[in-house]
């Protein structure tokens, strides 16, 4: 993920927060007022304008029960609210101002803004929310009715397993199998593992690559079938270490 990327991703946060908290997320960040809060973010050089603040608050404003309707994109970031909660949907305004300090100190470490200490699974969280493949997965989740091929599918997680395919969806004469890759613009190189070219190879057309693309603004669903006859991958190869550590036997 590049700097603007990054940007984006922060302020985004930023103005779901500021829909669903309002002054209380304002509040957490020393600020009395939105205006003094817009100010601070552009000081921090996370948005050109004040007015790039208000329009990030405005592309969330339809999705909170807030009294505003907001108008600015409001098309384009409903998959993002919907990811958010995912993560930290059940947060209050401390908790989440928080967790959008933990991402702009990270963005730059030389910021100061004071949090609190972190609990580890927010920081697995806030990991799961840098990944572009976490959001795209989820966006398929979603919306994967939308695809005709799989419009009347039963759709079943296989994450956890790592067997070289996402989601299984069976249909009414067969089961499929889906991988879904995230790319942030238009467009963009996917990469598939040894494992994902295995279940490829093997199950052919009814292997599926699922391109989520333009992610940072309007997600579009792109759809492969049987991939390695309709892209062209080329073979890298990578040596890596992995270490594990052992204990002496043990009786238990």
């Amino acid at each position: 993920m590049n700097e603007t990327e990054r940007q984006s991703e922060i302020m985004n946060l930023i103005g779901y927060g500021l829909a669903k908290f309002d002054l209380a997320f304002v509040n957490e960040f020393g600020c009395k007022t939105k205006t003094a809060f817009s100010r601070l973010i552009v000081e921090l050089g996370l948005a050109k304008t004040e007015k790039a603040v208000s329009n990030r608050q405005d592309s969330f404003d339809p999705y909170f029960d807030n009294g505003r309707k907001g108008w600015w994109q409001r098309n384009q970031r409903e998959h993002v609210k919907l990811f958010i909660d995912s993560l930290f949907g059940n947060e209050d305004a401390k908790s989440f101002s928080n967790i959008v300090k933990l991402f702009i100190k990270d963005y730059d470490q030389k910021l100061i803004l004071t949090t609190q200490e972190v609990q580890p699974i927010i920081k697995s969280k806030f990991k799961q929310l840098q990944e572009t493949g976490n959001e795209a997965e989820f966006y398929f989740m979603s919306n994967y009715k939308t695809i005709s091929v799989f419009e009347n599918g039963l759709l079943q997680d296989a994450r956890l397993w790592g067997d070289g395919y996402d989601f299984q969806i069976q249909l009414q004469e067969k089961f499929v199998l889906a991988e879904i890759k995230g790319v942030r613009n238009k467009n963009g190189a996917i990469r598939i593992t040894q494992n994902e070219f295995d279940k490829a190879e093997e199950y052919k057309e009814d292997y599926f690559i699922v391109v989520v693309s333009n992610l940072s603004k309007s997600p579009q669903l792109n759809v492969v079938e049987n991939p390695l006859k309709n892209l062209k991958f080329n073979r890298k190869e990578m040596n890596s270490i992995q270490v594990n550590y052992h204990t002496e036997h043990i009786n238990w």
